[in-house]
């Protein structure tokens, strides 16, 4: 059986628009990230999953300990559903319900760990609820991994922490651990312009040469700094854990002798962003099916639905592509609809009303925002499904 019909057999008793995620490849990804971390913890960022069933399976695993949460409310939830008492929020929160909630929660403070880059960030947390009236707060020190070849004049890299050189790291420490309530936990650096860019995007050899060498002096840089950053921070507390990375350079960052975790999501998922990855290529794990309802011509079929657009600056990689049939591309005049998605190419022609078309989302976790539940596919049958955050009646922004 090929791999579309295996598809269509198996979810032959649903109605599309469906989600899915091939339980084999998802296990094969994640096994990979495994082989590729060398032995170095994987903390699961549930940002790029965002179902509680399959952020409990990577953790299941050998060699994934910890959640990666993008929500300080996501956190507490997850916590609570009793996935893992080791979560660490990794990005800043001004989410003053959930604030009050930790800090008067002495296992959730005990489990949880708060990003921050900035003093005000405490004066934040303080104006929720003083250090008397709660539990002390664990937090994460922001490392900006961005690569400056010139100074401030350029900067290459995502605008996360504006904390860049390590002395200023340590400053932000001595700080930290002069304040009552609080205590340091971990560090974290996260090198988007290594771990989410693609160095061998499609049809741009030059394009993709540039970024190869960009990378490399990027990853030496950062190396140095982010040792440099540990050491000056340890002067002033320990530090339980030094989180680095993602998807895209595990096996760059796990050689450091610094990091003591890599993150990784994506690459449980597969989406199409991954594909323009020299180095690896996760399988195709988590697809969509839409149906078709048109014919406008021979060449064209029109699905129901699909205007997934992944988040990041728009073009065309940030759109939804054909998985299954083969030889079928989005309308460049159209791309993908709200409430339909013309294709175009030679696979069209067999095509019938009430046929499937299967898709990969750009992004990973993004498409469950899409999805009440993710059906589970496990060789040629399925096994279930699982709600999604959505499902659960979960959005965290």
């Amino acid at each position: 059986m090929d791999a579309r019909a295996r598809l269509d057999a198996a979810t032959a008793q649903l109605d599309p628009p469906l989600a899915l995620v091939d339980l084999d490849a998802f296990d094969a990804n994640a096994a990979d990230l495994e082989a590729r971390a060398a032995g170095t913890p994987l903390r699961v960022a549930s940002k790029s999953v965002r179902v509680r069933a399959l952020v409990a399976r990577a953790l299941a695993r050998p060699g994934w300990s910890g959640v990666l949460a993008y929500a300080l409310d996501e956190a507490l939830w997850l916590h609570e559903q009793g996935v893992s008492d080791d979560i660490v929020v990794g990005y800043p929160t001004a989410d003053r319900g959930a604030l009050d909630r930790l800090g008067s929660d002495d296992a959730a403070a005990a489990a949880v760990t708060l990003m921050i880059d900035d003093v005000a960030q405490l004066d934040l947390i303080d104006s929720v609820r003083p250090p008397a009236a709660r539990a002390p707060i664990r937090v994460c020190l922001e490392l900006d991994a961005a690569w400056r070849p010139a100074g401030r004049a350029v900067h290459v890299g995502t605008r996360r922490s504006p904390v860049h050189a390590a002395g200023a790291l340590a400053d932000l420490a001595r700080a930290v651990a002069a304040r009552p309530g609080f205590e340091i936990d971990g560090l974290m650096a996260y090198e988007g312009q290594i771990a989410g860019l693609g160095d061998q995007p499609p049809g741009a050899r030059v394009r993709g040469a540039a970024i190869r060498a960009m990378q490399r002096r990027s990853a030496a840089e950062l190396a140095e700094r982010r040792g440099a950053a540990v050491a000056a921070v340890e002067q002033v507390a320990p530090l339980r854990f030094v989180n680095g990375g993602g998807t895209g350079s595990v096996h760059l960052t796990t050689a450091e002798p610094a990091i003591t975790e890599v993150a990784a999501g994506s690459g449980l998922f597969g989406p199409t962003l991954f594909d323009a990855y020299a180095a690896w290529t996760p399988r195709p794990a988590a697809l969509f099916a839409l149906p078709v309802v048109r014919r406008p011509t021979r060449r064209i079929a029109t699905l129901f639905s699909g205007g997934y657009i992944a988040s990041g600056p728009a073009g065309p990689d940030r759109q939804p592509s054909v998985h299954l049939p083969a030889r079928l591309r989005l309308l460049s005049a159209e791309g993908a609809g709200e409430v339909q998605t013309p294709v175009r190419g030679r696979a069209a022609g067999s095509l019938r009303v009430g046929d499937r078309v299967w898709l990969r989302h750009a992004k990973a976790g993004e498409l469950c925002e899409r999805f009440n539940e993710v059906h589970l596919l496990a060789g040629s049958a399925l096994t279930g499904s699982a709600p999604t955050y959505r499902g659960e009646g979960r959005a965290f922004g």
